[in-house]
């Protein structure tokens, strides 16, 4: 059954009761974001291989850094505005414009007659997937219970290999073909997540978060009770979570918090919360994933790798690998907490391109007389590299943002998050192909090096939030939680017991106050 329910803006829900399958339509809505960036990245990556698509460019080793990073000017102008577009319109309506813009921009990708309207057109899609993409980080974080949120939020973008998956078996089925729909259909094919988005929306709740905070508290009570006890209000789960929301947001109201984007300086809280949230990004640019992202076939050819058709194969495998070590990694953090995953995938990244630097060396210094071992010894560490960098860095860049931010500066503290993370990754997207270029092996030992450096600051300045709600996260910043209920999984393990009936007066009347 279906339930109609307002949320506050322009887009009504029809909800149904049952919380195993809001939480279907929750993933999906997860899943199909993250497809569309994987896709992307896989679709490039193929095209840079295929000379249907470098000849019809006449490219070089700048235009094709051009062509690939410009999808990251338009992520990096779309955070600028994400913020601020999640908090005034909601969440759900935020993800709405940001696929539609996605879409446009596919379109006139696919038709691209020029280098020039080729770029024009990955901005455009760069600007719209990141609108949509920050908007479903905050809701997906605000919107699943707690102990789910570490599935819910990191296939986010796990989910990204199977965008990235389908991209390079269609680019390997494509590639055969001697015309430029070769490389325009697999461009094309990329519109299909950001539409199964758009059909998602108007069958699940809007944030309870952004409803109370707009004063919707019907709507919101409803929201978490169509997420946590299959639209039971009464269930004290129910309470409880709702609750702890209307109690931490009027605590932030009446400490001045406005939903500003200075607001995340601000405070020395908020900065530091910045500062970790933020993180992810950059961090896992630094990694050295842009390589095999956009540049596998590069890659390859170090280790000598040459053929084209043996190397979209390769992009096909890795991408079926990535997605089985991500999921491994999601469950991990969930398990095993958010900094201790993190810290196991660095050790591990920084082992690897020692490893890879070395044996590109000696590729290097006698590529006709390498041995077969040589080479596909080389192969084996890029695959193991990018497996344990699906570990952790692919959930985490967009679970842990939202869960280290308080909902004042979570929507735009994620979208100046993802400011940096498109930042660095335009710069490294464009350098790489230059730096492989000029100093070969080297590269990876610069990557390795930094990757340590990285690791000390995870394990000195991360904090762990597995198993906690986002309003219980507080008192690792504050120094206490700004609710007197109790911590909602000790209630759900049955370790704390509340008194429903007192929780209920002490709502109406908070409420009645508002």
């Amino acid at each position: 059954m279906l339930k109609k329910t307002s949320t506050g803006s322009w887009m009504p829900a029809w909800v149904p009761e049952s919380t195993f399958t809001v939480s279907i339509l929750l993933l999906i809505c997860s899943i199909v974001q993250s497809a569309t960036g994987g896709y992307d990245g896989s679709m490039l990556n193929g095209l840079n291989i295929l000379p249907s698509y470098t000849d019809y460019f006449r490219l070089n080793e700048a235009t094709t850094g051009l062509n690939t990073s410009s999808v990251f000017i338009g992520g990096f102008l779309g955070p600028l505005v994400s913020g601020v577009v999640a908090d005034r319109l909601g969440r759900r309506p935020a993800i709405f414009w940001g696929s539609c813009i996605t879409i446009v921009g596919i379109i006139l990708q696919t038709a691209a007659q020029d280098i020039a309207m080729f770029v024009v057109a990955r901005i455009i899609l760069g600007f719209g997937s990141q609108v949509s993409g920050i908007a479903g980080g905050v809701y997906l974080a605000e919107t699943f219970p707690s102990r789910w949120r570490a599935w819910g939020v990191g296939l986010l973008n796990d989910f990204f290999y199977v965008g990235a998956l389908m991209a390079a078996g269609i680019t390997l089925g494509t590639g055969q073909w001697q015309s430029t729909w070769a490389w325009r259909a697999p461009s094309l094919f990329q519109a299909v997540f950001s539409g199964l988005c758009i059909l998602t929306l108007p069958f699940i709740p809007e944030s309870p978060r952004w409803l109370v905070h707009q004063g919707y508290y019907e709507e919101a009570r409803l929201s978490v009770a169509q997420t946590n006890a299959n639209g039971n209000l009464s269930d004290p789960i129910v309470i409880a979570i709702f609750k702890e929301i209307v109690d931490t947001l009027k605590w932030e109201k009446e400490n001045g918090s406005a939903m500003s984007p200075m607001e995340i300086f601000r405070t020395p809280s908020a900065r530091k919360r910045l500062l970790i949230g933020m993180s992810p990004g950059p961090f896992s640019c630094i990694a050295g994933n842009i390589i095999a992202s956009y540049y596998f076939g590069s890659e390859l050819n170090s280790a000598g790798i040459t053929d084209t058709n043996d190397q979209l194969k390769a992009s096909v495998v890795l991408n079926a690998w990535c997605l089985i070590c991500s999921l491994i990694g999601t469950q991990l953090l969930a398990k095993w907490g958010r900094k201790p995953t993190a810290m196991l995938s660095q050790i591990l990244l920084s082992a690897c391109l020692f490893i890879i630097g070395g044996l590109s060396k000696v590729y290097a210094a006698n590529p006709k007389d390498a041995s077969n071992s040589l080479v596909y010894g080389n192969v084996a560490m890029m695959f193991l590299f990018q497996g344990f960098y699906s570990i952790a860095w692919t959930p985490l860049l967009y679970l842990y943002p939202p869960e280290i931010m308080n909902y004042s500066i979570r929507a735009n503290g994620v979208a100046f998050s993802s400011f940096v993370l498109n930042a660095f990754a335009l710069v490294f997207t464009f350098i790489m192909p230059i730096g492989l270029g000029n100093i070969g092996w080297k590269m990876y030992m610069i990557n390795a090096s930094w990757d340590l450096i990285i690791l000390g600051l995870i394990a000195y300045f991360w904090v762990e939030t597995k198993g906690k709600t986002l309003e219980e996260i507080d008192a690792i910043f504050e120094g206490e939680k700004h609710s007197s209920v109790p911590d909602v999984e000790k209630i759900r393990r049955g370790q704390k017991v509340i008194d429903t009936e007192v929780l209920e007066e002490q709502l109406e009347a908070e409420l009645k106050i508002h």
